[in-house]
């Protein structure tokens, strides 16, 4: 028999899944479409950025790089503050805690706001570093405090498994609180690749060598991958809206492409190439948010460290107070908001708040998809919001900050 009953393999009845191959298509045509761009900046401007002399720049005089010395200086102190909490009392402990975690937020913007030297770039890295390790503080700040109310009522105690090495393997060890309050435990946990604290974490058995090289290649290649983008102000000068909406169309797709290298370079590449360095075992670092038929589905899956934070420290504690799941989802969005115009406006010292708004702008739409549209609709419509979205915000900021920094005031 030559013909027999089948659907085409790119049908969806086929049920045929396995599209490896075109993924690796899309890379090697990612790769292809930005060689020659990188093959021609190095041969017109050569090497501009050496590790090496960036560093000896930076021992020279390490106070022109005001970001970096910045997030040092606050990291060492604002944990071994954490560790003397066990000899204080508990209202002087959250007294105490309320004043480090604020510090965090406050000291480092107040920082980038009056120092001039203070790059865009820099403030980024430096308030994006502080906001990590506020969310990871509170997160240690609270499993403490449940595991001394735990104590304190003659309940189990909370354990971890601690790595014990013999002949090269791990050998799980359990300690109890407060055996956990280490410079150690709590030094792993702030490089560790996750928002929540826990006294159990996963551990894999071993460093693979040859996956830290794959996920470090992957990092290295995704920084050129990175298109130009050219030529996008003139229309904002002129205020002409017909320009501006196609120039906007123009850059979706290569903001859109920037986004999605950045996707993951971070949350695949880095953090688990830093989850494999540590040994740390829970690698879902994201999920298939590509999938998302509706704008919270997305919401939820694309970011699962700041999800899973949300849902464990935020969401949750406000749902036990008695609040309906709409005021506690709207509280999220919210915080989220928050701390989207808090990394973009504090760097670019200026306050337009189109990251807050377009925060809580997927809060209607997210309305808007789950009720209206279905299935492949609601995918397209997350697809859009994504491609479409972002290129505004981003115009926006940009555009308010060419304004403020380059075009004379009449």
């Amino acid at each position: 028999i030559c013909h027999v009953l089948q659907e085409s393999l790119l049908s969806s009845a086929s049920g045929y899944r396995n599209y490896r191959g075109i993924l690796n298509w899309c890379v090697v045509m990612l790769v292809l479409s930005n060689a020659r761009l990188f093959l021609e900046n190095l041969i017109k401007y050569g090497i501009l950025v050496d590790p090496i002399q960036v560093v000896s720049l930076f021992l020279k005089d390490p106070y022109s790089w005001p970001a970096l010395c910045l997030v040092i200086g606050m990291c060492s102190t604002s944990q071994k503050f954490l560790l003397v909490l066990g000899t204080i009392s508990e209202t002087t402990g959250t007294f105490l805690h309320f004043v480090n975690l604020t510090t965090l937020l406050c000291f480092p913007s107040a920082t980038v706001l009056t120092l001039t030297s203070m790059t865009p770039v820099g403030g980024v890295f430096a308030l994006g570093v502080f906001t990590i390790l506020f969310l990871k503080l509170y997160s240690y700040k609270d499993v403490n405090m449940w595991c001394r109310e735990i104590r304190h009522s003659n309940a189990r105690t909370l354990t971890r498994p601690s790595v014990a090495r013999s002949n090269g393997s791990a050998v799980h060890a359990h300690v109890s609180y407060p055996g956990n309050l280490t410079h150690r435990d709590i030094y792993y946990f702030v490089l560790a690749p996750t928002l929540c604290y826990e006294l159990n974490f996963p551990r894999s058995p071993r460093i693979r060598k040859s996956f830290l090289l794959r996920r470090l290649f992957e990092m290295v290649r995704s920084t050129w991958m990175v298109p130009t983008i050219q030529n996008s102000m003139k229309p904002f000068q002129d205020m002409d809206f017909s320009r501006m909406m196609e120039r906007m169309l123009k850059l979706a797709v290569p903001n859109h492409l920037i986004w999605l290298i950045f996707f993951y370079w971070f949350f695949h590449s880095s953090m688990n190439f830093v989850a494999e360095l540590l040994q740390f075992g829970d690698r879902e670092f994201y999920r298939d948010w590509w999938n998302s038929e509706t704008v919270t589905y997305f919401w939820s899956n694309w970011n699962i460290p700041v999800h899973k934070w949300c849902l464990r420290h935020f969401y949750q504690p406000i749902m036990r107070r008695g609040v309906s799941k709409w005021v506690a989802r709207t509280a999220v969005f919210l915080l989220s908001a928050f701390f989207h115009e808090y990394l973009v406006s504090v760097p670019l010292k200026m306050f337009r708040l189109w990251a807050f708004m377009g925060m809580m702008a997927q809060i209607p739409l997210a309305w808007f998809v789950s009720r209206f549209l279905r299935g492949n609709y609601g995918n397209a419509a997350v697809w859009i919001s994504l491609i479409i979205g972002q290129p505004v915000a981003v115009l926006m900021y940009f555009h308010d900050y060419y304004v403020l920094h380059y075009v004379p005031q009449s």
